[in-house]
């Protein structure tokens, strides 16, 4: 399988999300090293302590990602990002 290349990487080495799911139920991670992050049908990642995450991605609505205060992250923003464009339009990929 062909690793996507998560965006999220490119911006921060750890982070926490908070992750909208299918009938609105949220789940939030801390400590995502966003190198080890392999998207496909499961995304799969792991944390600082261990855990390995996997996430069916087809029951994700909405995954906002956080910068965490460590020296390795430097940018202090707040990205949104809305996997169903085609169910939810007027939540466009936002960067504040």
């Amino acid at each position: 399988m062909v690793d996507l290349k998560s965006t999220v990487a490119t911006q921060w080495r750890y982070v926490t999300q908070i992750i909208h799911m299918i009938g609105w139920e949220k789940r939030t991670f801390e400590g995502i090293d966003t190198k080890t992050i392999k998207q496909g049908e499961f995304t799969k990642c792991k944390t600082k302590d261990g855990r390995l995450l996997m996430i069916n991605t087809k029951n994700v609505l909405l995954v906002e990602v956080f910068p965490e205060k460590t020296d390795e992250n430097t940018v202090d923003t707040v990205h949104k990002f809305n996997l169903k464009p085609d169910l939810y339009p007027e939540w466009s990929i936002r960067f504040l």
